[in-house]
């Protein structure tokens, strides 16, 4: 008997090990040791509403979050910053998620923080919100971006100062006619705080990254191409048509199962965070969740011919 159990124990320990590995890291990056105080923040935070982050769960696999204050350009106010990160825990949660399109209302996609919720926060006695504030939006865009989702930002109208930051917790972002990604931060006396810069830096490399923070510079749909931020000029500025326009182009990379979809992000996601060795460990892990698995069988009577 005790051999059976030896290895019934280890396989518990094996599968316990390798759900741990795979389950989506939502460690904060931030805890009590850095001075992050969450719940303070969030109480804080809460004084400051108005607009709303709506997200709606297609049966194809596709998420579609919505930023919605258009009063302020999709602006972020405190409250939009907690449903954010509920948004977030709830995309986790969704086992059957493929892609996720992020747009704003009103032609526009997000005009960073609202000012009202910036300045009250900077004059508040405790200098350390801020800091706990930025800490806090570093969080919940880390977590948006490790989301076993292909995901892509929609560009309309003007996505500037915290816009800009958002877009990069993206895998893609699609621009349409007349729209802008502008880092503004400087003329804000500021640097990005949501993690932009380490992001833009991944994306775009440290030089072009510094030219579009020392510069404030205004990045229009062709420059966003020749950068690399941008994947494509969409045919139109009209909302719902471009959003149509977005799923087509997401569709592409969503297409299959849903296990071999988020096991492609996993290993992406893995091979751009971690050292090598980790990184390949990590992605043995992600293939033994596939292998053999029904899309593989499927695929190995096919015995599909790659033209």
């Amino acid at each position: 008997l005790f051999p059976e159990m030896a290895i019934s124990l280890w396989k518990n320990l094996l599968q316990t090990t390798k759900e741990r590995i795979l389950q989506q890291r939502r460690v904060s990056l931030y805890n009590g040791a850095h001075g992050y105080e969450e719940e303070l923040i969030k109480k804080k935070l809460q004084q400051f509403a108005g607009g709303s982050i709506n997200l709606s769960k297609e049966d194809n696999g596709i998420g579609i979050l919505t930023l919605n204050n258009p009063k302020l350009m999709n602006a972020f106010t405190g409250t939009m910053m907690l449903e954010l990160q509920e948004r977030v825990t709830e995309l986790e949660n969704w086992k059957d998620g493929k892609g996720l399109i992020i747009h704003g209302t009103g032609n526009t996609f997000c005009s960073g923080s609202d000012l009202n919720a910036v300045k009250a926060i900077s004059n508040s006695q405790a200098s350390e919100d801020g800091m706990n504030m930025c800490m806090f939006m570093q969080n919940t865009l880390t977590r948006l971006m490790r989301l076993p989702l292909i995901s892509v930002a929609l560009v309309q109208g003007k996505a500037v100062g915290g816009g800009a930051e958002l877009t990069t917790a993206c895998d893609f972002r699609l621009m349409t006619p007349g729209s802008e990604i502008r880092f503004v931060h400087k003329h804000m006396g500021l640097v990005p705080g949501w993690g932009g810069a380490a992001r833009l830096v991944r994306i775009i490399g440290s030089g072009a990254a510094l030219r579009l923070l020392s510069g404030a510079a205004r990045v229009d749909p062709e420059r966003a191409l020749r950068l690399g931020l941008s994947e494509k000029m969409l045919a139109s500025s009209d909302e719902t048509v471009a959003l149509e326009e977005a799923r087509a182009w997401l569709s592409q990379y969503t297409e299959g199962p849903a296990s071999v979809i988020r096991a492609v992000k996993k290993v992406v996601t893995a091979g751009r965070e971690l050292p090598l060795e980790a990184a390949l460990r990590t992605e043995k892990d992600i293939f033994g969740t596939v292998w053999g698995g029904p899309a593989n069988l499927q695929a190995l009577v096919r015995r599909p011919k790659h033209k």
